[in-house]
């Protein structure tokens, strides 16, 4: 087992920055005793996609929390450097009785931004992830991959500095799930924000990580920290070696099944 290894990834858009969220020691235990997380050091630099994959029960979603500033640590220090996040969940929690447009400026809406404002940024928003021409549609209107590209849209227009995403592509058949992947890469390399991704698919970690984050659990803990070898760059036209991203997938996929 391997420690973690710092990498920064500048984002396309914005110069190299301090981490968002540093995780120093970081547990967690339940007060029924049941410990969630063992001592966790992690760090989630401005720009960078973090994958983070594991089975069940690993802690995966608690880090998340955690970063989210939902969550606090048993002990340990989590440090969010950050002003501005959004959550992206498995399932797009659509209000099904608004509008697109609606549903993308809810958010900005509970924070209190001005109508405008926040009309102004829903409708940016919804021109980045295409659907522009259903902003006036009811969510029982859209397919799964649409409904999920509202919840990327309503994500943006917060313009965040850090994308926290829960499995959110899970419910998605596999090659509408292949199509969100690129479109997140797509919406990085416009916006380069950084994001931290929960996933189970260790494919999926493979194509949108600069790192991949290998959990285990028995308590949750991390078993690996991995630099990509052919990580996403800002230019989408750049190629990238397969064959080394399905050798990191089998590596992966062999520590799972001993960690």
């Amino acid at each position: 087992m391997s420690g973690p290894r710092t990498t920064t990834i500048g984002a396309p858009t914005r110069g190299a920055h301090a981490p968002l969220v540093t995780f120093e020691g970081v547990t967690k235990t339940y007060s029924n005793g049941f410990t969630a997380l063992a001592p966790v050091d992690l760090s989630i630099p401005a720009g960078e996609v973090l994958s983070i994959v594991g089975p069940s029960g690993c802690g995966k979603t608690t880090l998340l929390r955690m970063a989210a500033g939902l969550s606090t640590a048993s002990t340990g220090t989590v440090r969010r450097d950050v002003e501005r996040t959004s959550y992206v969940f498995q399932d797009p929690t659509l209000l099904a009785w608004r509008s697109v447009q609606a549903n993308t400026e809810l958010v900005a809406r509970i924070r209190g931004v001005g109508r405008a404002e926040r009309r102004r940024a829903a409708t940016e928003a919804l021109e980045l992830v295409g659907l522009s021409h259903v902003a006036h549609s009811l969510p029982r209107e859209l397919s799964g991959g649409m409904k999920m590209r509202v919840s990327l849209a309503r994500a943006l227009a917060s313009d965040p500095e850090l994308m926290l995403m829960d499995e959110p592509f899970a419910a998605l058949d596999e090659f509408t799930r292949e199509r969100m992947s690129d479109e997140l890469l797509r919406l990085w390399r416009e916006r380069g924000f950084g994001v931290m991704f929960i996933t189970h698919s260790i494919r999926e970690a493979v194509k949108i990580g600069h790192r991949i984050v290998v959990m285990a659990k028995g308590p949750g803990r991390v078993a690996d920290v991995i630099d990509s070898p052919s990580p996403p760059t800002a230019d989408a036209a750049a190629p990238r070696d397969e064959a080394a991203l399905d050798a990191l997938a089998r590596e992966i996929a062999a520590t799972l099944a001993i960690a």
